[in-house]
């Protein structure tokens, strides 16, 4: 750890510092600095929230410093009363919209210039009760050759619930809108309310369904930081086998569902079929299809033995085979290019401008990976290298994941090889201490993307604040810039090209 007058800079993943050592600037030197980061190559926002205090709020801002492979942790404070309006970062740095929408929601600060102002989630204690659903302000243009067209938020699919607002000039879209916000379930509320790890450790896989492992570990790391406790390097290559497993089947399973959308039956059951083996597998080890339980701070309950071992490389070995026939076809007709080529493309400035994350972001040209950037468990002594494809449309997203399988795969071998079953792990350990008065951070990178989660201690040590950041919440909108002059019948297509998770934002 690094600490000056400015910012205080960590390098490992996760980390906990005293809350202290957080530098506190004046909000124009606050806003200066972070025009300083955002100017550096691969520097974007973890998260940025407000912790509310007896007489003030304290803003705290987490940065991702890539190419450093360094966490930038700075703040500022200012008077609950009267109540602060402070000028906008996102008028010059669109990322940060997100977030100051959300404290805008949650606490009614203002911020002058911003130019997007509208809540993300209704949450139940938002502060303005007023603002509801059927009052959204929706962007509108004028004009007669113009037409909208709702969709949602109850779909025709068994999906989640979304609203999404087309404005269309025929059939091209000239822009969409994505009200999301329908199931606020209180999460990081619940962190709070359910002190026992065991509660915890279930409600963050939970987060998103499909994502299980991913969220886990983060929750995992970031508890072990703050108890400051180390875990066994078996026990990290064991986390980490479950991850790829999570991401392999998630990426064969959704390359079925894009094959769905474009009526390529034969990739679908195919596809499908694969997935159900992987997903087996995860079951055959842990007792859960999707890695429930799999993950639990201090040791675990399900220590790989030779039997598992033994099966997962068979199982890889049977999917690496018949995935690798499948997309050879899938890459190779026509009339799939046909579909996939030049359709739904974000580009690199605008991946870059949105905040992507994850396959959004390297698919459109972005160096962007936690397992590089900031590693995490057993990627801090098994160096990783992004995938990368430069042209950001369907086809890249595609293939994106095809390429991330085989070095899933890969992945996973080498870390088998490490594994001895002998190693002695312990069993969960529910019962940790922690770090008073200090901050931890958490980052993994899921199959989305970059998984976030942060929490603080009170001078007891009991967690105060917990916040979670999900992919989506950052690539919603490039799913927005995507299908911007497509055809309206490409949406389906590009919005399961990114599948994005709605209960991910509806935190």
């Amino acid at each position: 750890m690094m600490t000056n007058n400015l910012f205080t800079e960590i390098f490992t993943n996760p980390a906990t510092i005293p809350l202290a050592d957080i530098p506190t600037l004046d909000y124009p030197e606050f806003s200066a600095f972070i025009d300083l980061l955002m100017g550096e190559e691969g520097t974007h926002c973890l998260t940025y929230f407000v912790l509310p205090q007896p007489e003030k709020y304290k803003f705290i801002c987490c940065m991702a410093a890539d190419e450093n492979h360094a966490i930038v942790l700075i703040s500022h404070e200012h008077p609950r009363e009267p109540l602060p309006s402070l000028p906008s970062l996102s008028a010059n740095h669109f990322q940060f919209h997100l977030f100051e929408r959300e404290i805008h929601e949650n606490f009614g600060i203002e911020f002058p210039g911003h130019p997007w102002m509208k809540p993300i989630r209704y949450s139940f204690n938002r502060a303005n009760l007023s603002s509801v659903m059927n009052n959204y302000p929706f962007y509108s243009i004028e004009g007669e050759a113009l037409h909208e067209v709702g969709v949602g938020p109850i779909h025709a699919g068994i999906i989640e619930p979304g609203y999404f607002r087309f404005i269309c000039h025929g059939e091209h879209v000239h822009h969409l809108e994505i009200h999301l916000g329908y199931q606020h379930r209180g999460v990081e509320q619940l962190f709070l309310a359910k002190p026992q790890l065991l509660q915890q450790s279930v409600l963050a896989e939970t987060i998103a369904g499909d994502t299980a492992v991913g969220h886990s570990l983060a929750f995992a790391g970031l508890v072990e930081s703050l108890a400051e406790i180390d875990m066994p390097a078996s026990l990290h290559r064991e986390r980490i086998i479950a991850l790829e497993l999570e991401r392999i089947a998630i990426h064969i399973g959704d390359t079925a569902a894009i094959c769905t959308d474009i009526a390529y039956q034969f990739g679908q059951v195919v596809c499908e079929a694969l997935r159900t083996i992987v997903i087996n597998t995860t079951q055959l080890w842990c007792g859960n299809r999707f890695g429930k339980g799999m993950v639990r701070p201090g040791g675990t309950n399900y220590p790989l033995t030779a039997t598992v071992i033994s099966a997962i490389l068979e199982n890889l070995r049977d999917v690496e085979e018949r995935y690798s026939q499948i997309t050879e076809r899938i890459f190779s007709l026509p009339s799939v290019l046909g579909r996939f080529e030049g359709v739904g493309k974000v580009t690199t400035m605008q991946a870059s401008l949105a905040g992507a994350v994850g396959m959004a972001a390297r698919s459109s040209g972005m160096y962007r990976d936690i397992r590089w950037s900031h590693p995490f468990a057993a990627y801090i002594d098994q160096p990783y290298e992004p995938v990368m494809i430069p042209h950001g449309d369907v086809w890249s997203r595609v293939m994106l994941r095809k390429m991330e399988v085989d070095r899933s795969v890969a992945v996973i071998r080498k870390m088998v090889e490490l594994v001895n079953e002998h190693d002695n792990i312990s069993s969960p350990d529910y019962n940790l201490n922690f770090k008073p008065a200090s901050l931890a951070i958490s980052l993994a990178e899921g199959w989305r993307g970059e998984i976030c989660h942060a929490a603080i201690t009170d001078e007891t040590g009991k967690i105060i604040l917990y916040k979670v950041k999900d992919p989506s919440f950052h690539n919603w909108m490039a799913l927005a810039l995507a299908v911007r002059y497509q055809e309206i019948s490409d949406f389906p297509l590009c919005n399961k090209s990114f599948n994005l998770s709605y209960c991910g934002n509806d935190l």
